[in-house]
């Protein structure tokens, strides 16, 4: 889980930052990041096993989860400052 949770906070990232058009699919891939994240730690701490990996998904999935709803906010005050602009 600590992998699967490392490569959804890359994704969501990816989604965020890199390709156009798909910010509002970072949230979403980041969120379960965040939830795979918290579970493999715990499940890694029960064992005393490093957790690491499962920490960093964590990070990455919190950190593709704010920026992919930033960027999506700013889209649409964008477009909302553009369809404003066009009725005066």
């Amino acid at each position: 889980m600590a992998v699967a949770s490392l490569v959804l906070g890359i994704l969501s990232i990816v989604f965020a930052l890199i390709i156009p058009g798909f910010q509002i699919v970072a949230p979403i891939v980041g969120v379960a990041g965040i939830v795979l994240g918290v579970v493999a730690r715990k499940n890694l701490k029960e064992q005393n096993s490093p957790t690491g990996m499962a920490t960093a998904g964590m990070v990455l999935s919190i950190i593709g989860t704010i920026l992919g709803v930033l960027m999506w906010l700013l889209c649409v005050v964008c477009v909302g400052a553009i369809g404003a602009l066009g009725t005066m």
